[in-house]
């Protein structure tokens, strides 16, 4: 008998792990596990397991704010929970103001995104570089300033001056101030004339005023000059020239001292011409006129003559132009001086007389 209780016993000791395995598994069937949220949606608490019919309230991650919805899901007796729509997009801040003599760059404006901020050239950025916009729709920081590099006043060098552009108030001047170095006489600049205050707060090389002087100028070929002092002249004093008789002068009528203490280059005086023929017509200072009459038989320097040739096969006449240069004029080669015979008793058979081509 007390077997038959031991076996019996043994039994039910070996079938309850399977009962009670069966139960739990059965129970396990009709839970809810923790949901799977979508990005930027949480819930509280860290419960793993909910029985059929628990209610969670979802909510937008910080930074987030919450659209469309339900905001609760329910756990179905399936094990399931129901389905919301609730979306979580990032929060906005407010467009950024420009900067002035500045430039920010940013890809966008919502939650975490990050804008950095630059000056232009010259320029001083004081507060923060950059803003990152915040959870409460906010930016970190507010912009920043672009404020210009500054210089002192313009140094200034001995026997000078300075003529700002613009007028200056104070002892400081902005980036890109200028202005103009003059000297005062007899002085002479040099260097760059302009100034200006750059970027790295500093003006630019600051030139000398010297006093420059040219040695007593020397007159030119058949010429003279306007003053025979044996002395030294200023920077920019002048000295004018003439020529004498039918000299032509070429070039500048004045020489000026220069810089370099150097005078400008002299012009020269260019010589007449005489006419190189004996027994034709020329044109001259538009009329034809005979070489007899051309008295005294001279041109001067760069002024044109024309003498007449003969178009044999054609059997008219055309001028051919030729220019006195420095005392000499080249004769056309085509031209024939004609015998005196011919100039004499027919010159109206002459190429400067027939029908012209």
């Amino acid at each position: 008998m007390f077997l038959q209780r031991m076996d019996h016993m043994l039994t039910l000791f070996l079938l309850c792990p399977f009962v009670f395995f069966t139960i739990v598994t059965s129970e396990q069937d009709n839970v809810c596990f923790r949901p799977e949220l979508a990005a930027n949606i949480e819930m509280d608490g860290i419960q793993r397991y909910f029985s059929p019919g628990a209610e969670l309230t979802l909510s937008c991650k910080q930074g987030y704010t919450p659209v469309s919805g339900p905001r609760k899901i329910v756990c179905g007796v399936s094990g399931q929970w129901t389905k919301t729509r609730l979306m979580c997009i990032p929060k906005r801040c407010p467009y950024p103001d420009p900067v002035s003599n500045g430039e920010m760059y940013y890809e966008d404006i919502v939650y975490k995104s990050t804008i950095n901020y630059t000056c232009d050239e010259g320029y001083i950025l004081t507060g923060n570089s950059s803003a990152v916009c915040l959870a409460n729709g906010t930016w970190s920081a507010p912009v920043p300033e672009c404020i210009p590099v500054s210089c002192g006043l313009a140094p200034i060098p001995q026997f000078g001056m300075i003529i700002y552009d613009k007028r200056i108030r104070g002892n400081t001047t902005d980036y890109g101030a200028g202005g103009t170095y003059k000297c005062l006489p007899p002085y002479v600049l040099f260097g760059n004339p302009r100034a200006e205050c750059t970027v790295s707060g500093t003006w630019t090389e600051t030139p000398e005023c010297r006093v420059v002087t040219c040695p007593p100028p020397e007159n030119i070929d058949m010429g003279y000059m306007s003053s025979n002092d044996e002395r030294d002249y200023d920077y920019m004093e002048t000295v004018k020239y003439g020529c004498n008789g039918d000299y032509v002068l070429e070039g500048s009528l004045q020489i000026v001292c220069q810089q370099n203490g150097n005078w400008s280059e002299k012009p020269s005086c260019k010589a007449p011409c005489s006419v190189g023929i004996h027994s034709a017509r020329i044109f001259y200072k538009g009329h034809k006129i005979w070489i007899k009459d051309l008295r005294p038989n001279k041109i001067l320097h760069k002024e044109i003559v024309s003498v007449y040739c003969m178009n044999k096969t054609r059997k008219c006449g055309y001028a051919v132009q030729t220019q006195c240069i420095d005392g000499n004029l080249k004769i056309p080669e085509c031209f024939e001086q004609p015998s005196g015979v011919q100039y004499n008793l027919h010159s109206s058979s002459l190429p400067s007389e027939i029908t012209q081509c």
